[in-house]
């Protein structure tokens, strides 16, 4: 039998428990229930992905800007490009391209034309590195809709749109 990590097994106990039950409070305004079952539930897909990452020495947020590079199919990206399209906007880009750069996995390059601009691509070892990541990643991302039907999936989604404004 697999060993689960600490903070995994006591999450799967939870699963199954409303969030009254794991937050232990009863008769929320449907707001904070919503807004607390969100970031609780988001909060444990996170700690599953950086579950997965950990082998592989990367931090969600640098895993989010390799995939972010990837998309951009061999084109560079530059700081605030990246800055955008990140899931979390907390994230310190120039902290975490310098700390990709380090490991090899991304390289910048000042642009010929216009000198204040830096460019970012992904190298070849950060492109193998996220194929030996992508098998894991989608299994954890297809266990976590496992229990939904396709019609639930597809209306989770637009109402997490319609949430978003």
């Amino acid at each position: 039998m697999m060993k689960l990590p600490l903070n995994l097994y006591i999450q799967l106990l939870f699963i199954q428990m409303k969030i009254e039950e794991i937050i232990q409070s009863q008769n929320m305004p449907d707001g904070r229930k919503t807004s607390i079952n969100l970031m609780y539930t988001a909060n444990l897909i996170h700690d599953r992905g950086a579950e997965i990452l950990k082998p592989f020495g990367l931090t969600t947020q640098q895993f989010n800007v390799l995939r972010i590079l990837r998309g951009r199919k061999g084109e560079p990206a530059n700081l605030s490009t990246i800055q955008e399209r990140m899931i979390s906007k907390m994230s310190n880009t120039t902290r975490l391209v310098d700390k990709l750069i380090t490991k090899g996995l991304v390289r910048r390059m000042i642009c010929a034309e216009n000198r204040r601009k830096v460019e970012i691509f992904i190298t070849d070892k950060g492109l193998e590195l996220l194929k030996q990541i992508d098998e894991p990643m989608d299994r954890i991302n297809e266990e976590t809709i496992a229990r939904l039907s396709r019609e639930e999936v597809d209306l989770f989604n637009e109402l997490l749109e319609k949430i978003r404004g």
